[in-house]
């Protein structure tokens, strides 16, 4: 009984173990998935991007997974979530709905029949939304009230851009509580104008950007509207030159801010005229003109500037030049001398050049009347006044006609005819020519002459004669230089310091005396005086023929009585004067003397005691001692362009005079042409308000007599009593 027992525990044993294992076996215990987090990306203000990996199911389906996130630590899925579809694996998930600038905490998490699991807790913030990046573009397009201006926004930092433009104001920052300016659109480069600025003001500019962040400015620039200036012009070139008129105009491409209310061509002899010399009036406002210049002198070089005014003032245009179409010569032909059988002498007296230059000059002859240049001719220099020619080549007891010609750029004019009959004798006055003066010294020169031809009988005496009037002969003072042809030199002694002397070679045979052409100089001065005046300042003087002057221009200030003179400094002033007056260049330059009204020369004071202002007279006497208006103005003025413009035409000083180009205050008070023109009052009156002064040009050898008014500022010298 007691074995059954044993066996039957042993028994009984086995089948509880067995029963244990069973089920132990078949009731394991089920758990929630296994998973990580990934790192949250693809941040944004709004949004970011995550996700997991589910690497265990724990033994039940995963039903559901995603990531869950919050502001606070250990987010569950009571929290916001992505539902991310099911099963093991990595998944990804988009976090929406974020706030900007704000930190996430973030954890992975997988549902299975057991619970939720949840993997590591990651963090992030979501970017910040800022203002724009932007820049302002520099100010472009300035005048006077308006401006354009504009920006560029690189960068919207996370808000879209709702209001861009400039902002301006006249203190430094401008902002958009200021004038400013709003523009469509976003990101990117934009323009602005800016408008109902004020004249001639600084202004300080930013451009600006507006999102929900607030407002961004570009960096600051300035700038200044312009002022309102005179207008802005060109002249028109030249047409239709005639001798008398011509053609001109303008365009006035800008008003500046101010209605033009004149405009027109302005005209003159000397360079840059103004309204105040000859001008036309040619309607108001901008664009092109045309203007008619009339009463002009043939042959003359003009000078032309178009002009604008508006309230600011007058402004001109580029100068312009041209020359009007020269007049034919005035022509007389000398009368018939030295005739032999072959030759004869004639020559002719150009009192007028037409206004242009004499490029050719000389006599015409023909056995038949009226002779041109297609016939026999001579040719003599050039330019005005008397010359001589020598007609050769002629035929033994024949009758010939004579006329002198002048070629200038209008054509050849002819003088009158004159006519002779060549001698029936063989025997005729030699041939001669002058040799030009040579090392003149105050009391000697050198010259002589060629005797190209005998006439027929032997030479017997020749040399050079000379005198203090023109046409000298042998009656005069004379050397005697051998005899025969060819060329000799003559030494012309026993002269007088600072005279003018007229030289002719001559040559005799048993015709008689032959002379060559007239030449004439002047020898060098040896000394000079002085003179005071009232207010202490000194003049050298100069003998000229049989007159003492000055060598500078008077710049006194006071009558030889020691009254002063009225300085009259001010335009309108000098405009009203109708008494004595005097100023000084521009009121400030004093090295070409003081400038006179006519007034002032009348009163007799002006020069100092035993002196006085020359008369129109006496200026003639001087110029016609120098060998005439023409040539006078080169040997009296200062030679070289220390003083006066270039070219300084013809001038020499050989007088010692040293005349300056102190030019002239017309009678309106305006300045003009010092370096240019030299102007000098006689005391000569034409009328009540009318004067006769003397002038000289840079671009001219002459002396001129124009007329002037009274008002008129001009130089002054001084001659001896």
């Amino acid at each position: 009984m007691q074995k059954i027992n044993l066996k039957f525990l042993k028994t009984l044993n086995a089948l509880l173990l067995l029963i244990v294992v069973a089920s132990l076996t078949g009731c394991k215990k089920n758990k929630e998935p296994l998973l990580t987090t990934t790192a949250a990306s693809l941040i944004t203000q709004t949004t970011a991007s995550s996700g997991g990996n589910v690497t265990s199911d724990g033994g039940e389906t995963v039903l559901s997974r995603g990531v869950c996130w919050s502001t606070f630590n250990t987010p569950t899925i009571s929290d916001n979530k992505t539902l991310d579809s099911a099963g093991t694996g990595s998944f990804v998930s988009a976090l929406t709905g974020l706030t900007t600038g704000t930190i996430y905490y973030v954890r992975a998490y997988a549902t299975n029949s057991a619970g939720t699991g949840y993997g590591n807790e990651v963090s992030f913030t979501t970017v910040q939304i800022a203002v724009p990046v932007l820049t302002t573009i520099e100010i472009t397009s300035i005048t006077q009230t308006t401006a354009v201006s504009g920006g560029n926004i690189t960068a919207d930092n996370g808000g879209s851009v709702i209001a861009r433009g400039v902002c301006w104001n006249k203190s430094v920052n401008p902002n958009i509580t200021n004038s400013k300016t709003t523009e469509t659109g976003g990101l990117g480069v934009f323009t602005s104008n800016l408008n109902q600025l004020t004249t001639n003001t600084k202004y300080y500019v930013k451009a600006y950007a507006t999102n929900s962040a607030g407002t961004g400015y570009g960096n600051q620039v300035s700038f200044i509207t312009n002022q309102v200036a005179v207008p802005v012009l060109i002249t028109t070139a030249i047409t239709s030159i005639t001798q008398t008129t011509a053609i001109s105009g303008g365009n006035i491409t800008a008003d500046n801010g101010e209605s033009v209310t004149a405009r027109g061509v302005c005209w003159g002899t000397i360079t840059n005229p103004t309204t105040a010399n000859s001008k036309t009036t040619d309607g108001t406002g901008i664009g092109s003109f045309v203007s008619n210049l009339t009463s002009l002198q043939p042959g003359t070089i003009y000078y032309v500037r178009a002009y604008a005014t508006n309230s600011v003032g007058t402004s001109y245009g580029n100068e312009v030049s041209f020359t009007t179409l020269a007049e034919l010569s005035t022509i007389t032909t000398s009368t018939i001398t030295g005739i032999t059988p072959t030759t004869a002498i004639s020559g002719g007296n150009i009192t007028s050049d037409g206004g242009a230059t004499i490029t050719a000059r000389g006599v015409c002859w023909s056995t038949s009347q009226n002779p041109t240049l297609a016939d026999s001719k001579s040719i003599d220099g050039t330019g005005t006044g008397v010359f001589t020619s020598s007609i050769a080549g002629l035929t033994l007891g024949t009758t010939y006609y004579v006329r002198a010609y002048a070629t200038n750029s209008a054509g050849t004019a002819y003088g009158n005819n004159a006519s002779f009959i060549t001698s029936s004798t063989q025997i005729q006055l030699p041939t001669i020519t002058t040799t030009n003066a040579s090392s003149i010294t105050a009391t000697s020169a050198i010259s002589g002459g060629t005797v190209s031809s005998d006439g027929g009988a032997t030479v017997t005496i020749r040399g050079v004669c000379w005198s203090t009037t023109a046409s000298p002969t042998t009656s005069d003072s004379k050397t005697a230089n051998g005899t025969g042809t060819g060329s000799f030199t003559s030494s012309i002694t026993g002269l007088t310091s600072g005279r003018l002397y007229y030289v002719r070679a001559y040559a005799t045979n048993s015709a008689g005396t032959a002379y060559g052409s007239q030449i004439s100089f002047i020898t060098q001065l040896i000394s000079q005086g002085t003179v005071s005046d009232v207010d202490g300042n000194t003049y050298s003087t100069v003998t000229i023929g049989n007159q003492e002057w000055m060598t500078k221009n008077l710049k006194t200030t006071k009558y030889n009585d020691n009254t002063a003179i009225l300085l009259v400094t001010d335009n309108y002033a000098w405009s009203n004067l109708s008494s004595q007056g005097y100023c000084w260049y521009d009121n400030s330059v004093v090295t070409y003397g003081a400038l006179y009204n006519w007034y002032t020369v009348n009163t007799g004071k002006l020069c100092p005691i035993g002196w006085h202002v020359p008369s129109d007279d006496e200026w003639t006497t001087l110029t016609t001692y120098l060998g005439g208006e023409s040539v006078a103005g080169g040997k009296l003025k200062e030679s070289g362009t220390a003083h006066w413009i270039s070219p300084n035409t013809g001038a020499t000083n050989e007088t010692g005079f040293t005349a300056l180009p102190g030019g002239f205050r017309n009678y309106s008070g305006e300045f003009s042409s010092v370096g240019y023109n030299g102007n000098w009052w006689s005391s000569t009156s034409t009328s009540t308000t009318i004067a006769w002064p003397r002038g000289m040009s840079c671009n001219f050898s002459n002396v001129y007599s124009p007329n002037f008014s009274k008002r008129s500022g001009f130089s002054v010298r001084c001659l001896r009593d």
